[in-house]
């Protein structure tokens, strides 16, 4: 295995299905529910790929009393091979109504990552390489985002930026290996249709951009049944098609399943994705109304 650390590539965790957490991508999304929610989502990335990408999220958001406001958190930890990326978040939202039916979020985050590359689990081309060698490399640091989020009971449009400060990756001594963390911006938005009485169609999407890498698009389409059970389907641009099923019970607990069908060079080598969430509901705040 060969790793190269000054590559540019995506550093955020993201996932199959973003419509169903839409505050991992957004803390502007913190709170507009009426009810405190934890989320865990686990992918499992190009399964039969030795030292494939695993990731593991584990986040909870509500409002305060008055509505207003919407507080949060999540932890992550992103391993690939040798590295692993682990970080922690609290965030903070203000929901402003701008008519009756029309609100909107603004929302900030902050958070401590942690970069760590495992040397011993590198296999060098050149073994006498001053570079890079078999310890444990990890530095820490800091990170901020801010996130705008416009939605109604029918639709939500979101903007999102993480890793507002690119810090440095110092991880070794050598100036010839180094990174840092990148920009990386996020558009998202969804809709609810009202099919019959029991049937709701959700079109949705979500745009990631990352420079120089190309602009990646993920479309999806999930159809549910009272609020219990839904099927879906998504597409991400060079890269995937995925099918997806969930299940609500006793109205508070929530399974979803993803599975991703790679259609680039990789589907030589792996069977797919995995990806599992599950949630739970509780802690309803009080029906206040949000007057400003």
């Amino acid at each position: 295995m060969y790793v190269v650390l000054n590559a540019d590539a995506q550093q955020v965790p993201l996932y199959t299905q973003y419509m169903l957490n839409e505050f991992i991508l957004n803390p502007a999304a913190g709170g507009k529910q009426d009810y405190f929610e934890a989320k865990s989502n686990n992918r499992y990335q190009w399964k039969g790929i030795t030292d494939a990408p695993r990731t593991y999220i584990l986040s909870l958001n509500g409002p305060l009393r008055s509505r207003k406001v919407g507080l949060g958190g999540y932890l992550f930890t992103d391993i690939t091979g040798p590295t692993r990326r682990t970080g922690i978040y609290g965030s903070y939202a203000y929901h402003l109504k701008l008519s009756d039916k029309l609100k909107l979020g603004l929302g900030l985050s902050a958070g401590i990552l942690q970069f760590t590359v495992d040397g011993s689990k590198i296999n060098l081309h050149d073994a006498g390489d001053v570079a890079l060698d078999s310890r444990v490399q990890s530095v820490l640091l800091p990170d901020f985002g801010f996130g705008l989020h416009l939605y109604s009971k029918e639709f939500s449009l979101g903007f999102s930026a993480p890793q507002l400060v690119q810090n440095r990756l110092d991880l070794y001594e050598s100036k010839n290996v180094s990174s840092k963390l990148e920009d990386h911006y996020f558009i998202n938005g969804a809709y609810r249709i009202q099919a019959t009485e029991d049937i709701e169609i959700e079109p949705s999407f979500l745009v990631k951009v990352l420079k120089p890498v190309p602009t990646q698009v993920d479309a999806g389409l999930k159809i549910k049944y009272r609020d219990l059970i839904w099927l879906g389907g998504a597409y991400r641009t060079k890269d995937a098609y995925s099918a997806m099923v969930g299940l609500v019970l006793q109205k508070h607990i929530t399974f979803a399943y993803a599975h991703d069908f790679t259609f680039s060079n990789l589907k030589n080598y792996s069977s797919g994705t995995h990806e599992i969430l599950v949630g739970i509901k509780f802690i309803k705040a009080p029906k206040t109304a949000i007057t400003q």
